[in-house]
Parts: structure tokens; sequence; C-alpha cells
């Protein structure tokens, strides 16, 4: 995994989020089911408080409050948790922390908020018709993550089998490429760092222009149905 500055990341990305904020708030969020903008700024925000928790109480069954009704007050409550987050993970990274999956350490954290936060600043930004690219290096990472952690947990969780073909994943700016499954690749998708994130988090189609194909499709498609992701 390459190292990233992920609390400056995180910084810069919650506040692109939060830019957000000030548009209209009833606008709908597609990928989200019929969330709104102001649901994601609660699930984010909230979601922000239980890492928090994580952190400094070692637990995972936190539930904070919801966000404020009033629409004038989201960003303020927005922006205090992320403040708050923030201030939580600047510590020791490898200080123990409760997650979601190893490894149990603060750096979990970091990696997973600044990849969470990074698809929904997409979400929202999209929502609103602005969506902004990610840096190469960052999205790359994110796929990473897919597979070094997130289908992996998918798997334990019981939440879907383990893949029965490999599938090789190249990502044209970076030169990076991941394969999941066992065996050779029965099949190969390509494209840049960005879209294989967007695809494998469902905000693209695996039949979208931007992404090629080639090898067996079939058994590429069942890798991806998985679900990969939550």
């Amino acid at each position: 995994m390459e190292f990233l500055p992920y609390l400056e990341l995180l910084r810069a990305e919650s506040a692109a989020f939060s830019a957000c904020l000030d548009s209209d708030l009833d606008a709908p969020v597609a990928h989200c089911g019929d969330w709104r903008l102001r649901d994601l700024a609660g699930h984010l925000g909230r979601d922000n408080r239980w890492v928090i928790a994580a952190v400094t109480e070692l637990r995972g069954d936190f539930e904070a409050p919801p966000a404020p009704e009033s629409d004038a007050a989201i960003r303020a409550w927005f922006d205090a948790s992320t403040a708050d987050l923030l201030a939580a993970l600047d510590t020791d990274p490898e200080a123990e922390a409760w997650t979601l999956y190893p490894p149990r350490t603060v750096g979990f954290w970091h990696r997973r908020r600044v990849h969470e936060t990074l698809l929904h600043r997409w979400d929202a930004q999209h929502a609103l018709g602005r969506a902004l690219p990610f840096d190469p290096a960052v999205a790359a990472d994110g796929v990473a993550e897919v597979f070094d952690t997130m289908a992996p947990r998918q798997v334990k969780l019981g939440r879907v089998g383990p893949p029965r073909h490999a599938l090789r994943l190249r990502a044209t700016d970076t030169g990076a490429s991941w394969t999941y499954g066992p065996g050779a690749p029965a099949a190969e998708v390509s494209g840049t760092a960005e879209r294989l994130l967007l695809m494998l988090w469902g905000r693209v189609s695996a039949d979208d222009a931007s992404i090629a194909w080639s090898g067996d499709r079939e058994a590429g498609d069942e890798v991806l149905a998985g679900p990969l992701t939550p």
C-alpha cells in the first residue's frame, strides 16, 4: 500500500463535501437510493462521530445522534464532525482502535475515512452537476482498498462467496494492476484508476465507454457481481 498523506486528504475532501452543503440540499443523490443531499450529509457526519468512538473508546456500537432538522444548521454540524474526527485521528497510526477489518489500528481509519469521504464528495458534486476528478494515486489506493479490505470483509461476513475466477484490473493512468480471485486471470478490465474505483463502488457501469474489457467477460462480470463492497 502506497503511503499517502491521509489526514491532509481527509481535510481537503471533507472541505470539498462541505462546500456542497451551501447548495440545494433537496438534490437527489444518484446511486444512494432515495437519499437527498441532506441525507448524505447526515450519513457522513454521523459516521464521522461513530469513527471517533471507534478510535477513542475502542467500540463499534456507538450511535451518533441524527443531523439537525434545519437545513441551515447542517453544514456547521458536518464541519464540527470533521474537526472532531481530524483531532481524534491526529495520533499514532499504530495505536489500537476498533475497526471493521484488520489492521486494528488508527491507521485503518486514516485510510478508510479518506475513501469514504472521497466517494461521497463525488456523490455530492455529481448530484449538483459538478463532480471534480480524483487524484490518480488516491483513486488507485481506493481500488487497492477494495481488494485488500472491502471484498475480503464481504466474504468474511458471508455476504458473498469467494470468487470462482480471477479478474485483473489495470489502471491505464498509474500503471497499477490488481488481481482478485484464484488462478490466472480469466478476464481483464482497464480504465483510469478513478473510473475503476467508481465502477467497484457501483457509480459507473462495467459497460461504461470508459471501461475496456478483454478475456472472458462472463467470468469477469461474475467476480464484479460480488458484491465486492457494502
